[in-house]
This record gives structure tokens, C-alpha cells and sequence, in this order.
């Protein structure tokens, strides 16, 4: 297979994934996980369910690539109010607000926290959200250090695990406007990031 025929079939097989995505999570926001169908995600796809079937194998490791999906668009959304912000203070604030904002907006995150057929998806936030915490807390760390790197990689892991569980709190349980969330989880930061520029 050439070169060209190779990156046209790459091509046509994400966009063929992208499709069934699309269908997967608008089922998933209006039935929940219970109420997800292979054969519906096929019939709005446009394809067969043996299509559906090739491509994710069965309906668990479906939900976890949106699930995945939709974990990387907001770790997208977080990276860039890091990577606009002029001092790490400022990033944490912009993307615990962010975090919250684009949750209650994202229709999938939406349902899973304000509809009774979308409750069987909020274990993806909290019990089995391990992979979610995992990532945002990745990227968090990593940008902690490149603003202090007087932290040290333990240190950094510690406090941007403790703001992502923080701002996750905040959009399951969501008592407060975002805005006011996010300047109470970088009350709770600040004084340690004071002490850290004080030894820079």
C-alpha cells in the first residue's frame, strides 16, 4: 500500500471514529450508559452495528473512548488558560473556572450531573474517575513546575491533584458561580505558592 493510500485510509478511519463518537456521546447525554445501544449508535452514524463493533469491540471500551474524548477536550481547554496566563495563580484560576463553565455546558457532563437517565454516567466523574483525575492532574504538575520549579515534582503532584479534586468537587456539587469557586480554590493555594516564591 502506498504512502497516499495508507494516509487516506488513516484518514477515513478517524473520521469514521469521530462519527461514531459524535453519535455515542449525543445517545449517551439524551439514555444514559444504561439506555446506549450499539445498534443505534450505528443507526445515527449511518453504518452497521457490525461497524460500531469493529471499531470499539463492545459497548464498555465505546464508552470509555467518549469518556476519553471528552476528558482531552478539557484538558485542551485547561492547557491554554495555562498557557495564557502570566503567573501560575492566574492559570489556576482560569482553569478551575473553565473546568466548571465548559462542565455545565458540555452536554454529556451535563446530563450525567443533572438528569435521572444521565446519572449512570457520573461514576465516569467519581468512582471510576481515576483516569480523568490522573490526566488533569498530570498536566496541571507539569505546568506548576514550568512556573515554579522550585516546587519539586512531589510538591507540584500533591497541590494540583488537591486543586483538581477541588474543582471537580465544585462542578459535581456546584454550590457556588465558578468564579467565586475558583478564587476559594486558590485561597486554599495561594499561601503555599507564597512560600514557595519567597525561597525562589
Amino acid at each position: 500500500m502506498s504512502d497516499i493510500t495508507s494516509s487516506f485510509a488513516e484518514r477515513t478511519r478517524a473520521s469514521l471514529r469521530e462519527t461514531l463518537l459524535d453519535a455515542a456521546t449525543a445517545l449517551l447525554a439524551e439514555h444514559g450508559h444504561a439506555g446506549l445501544r450499539m445498534a443505534d449508535v450505528a443507526a445515527v452514524a449511518g453504518v452497521s452495528r457490525q461497524t460500531v463493533y469493529n471499531e470499539f469491540g463492545n459497548k464498555t471500551a465505546l464508552v470509555e473512548a467518549v469518556a476519553l474524548r471528552t476528558t482531552a477536550e478539557f484538558l485542551e481547554g485547561i492547557r491554554h488558560r495555562f498557557d495564557t496566563a502570566p503567573d501560575l495563580l492566574t492559570g489556576v484560576h482560569r482553569a478551575v473556572v473553565y473546568t466548571i463553565e465548559h462542565g455545565r455546558e458540555n452536554k454529556l457532563v451535563a446530563a450525567a450531573l443533572g438528569t435521572q437517565t444521565g446519572e449512570d454516567l457520573l461514576p465516569l466523574l467519581t468512582t471510576k474517575g481515576e483516569p480523568v483525575l490522573s490526566a488533569a492532574t498530570e498536566l496541571a504538575a507539569t505546568r506548576y513546575l514550568e512556573f515554579l520549579p522550585q516546587l519539586g515534582e512531589p510538591t507540584a503532584r500533591l497541590l494540583a491533584e488537591t486543586v483538581t479534586r477541588l474543582a471537580l468537587s465544585h462542578l459535581v456539587l456546584p454550590t457556588h458561580p465558578a468564579a467565586e469557586a475558583a478564587d476559594m480554590v486558590c485561597a486554599a493555594l495561594a499561601p503555599h505558592l507564597s512560600t514557595m516564591e519567597c525561597e525562589k
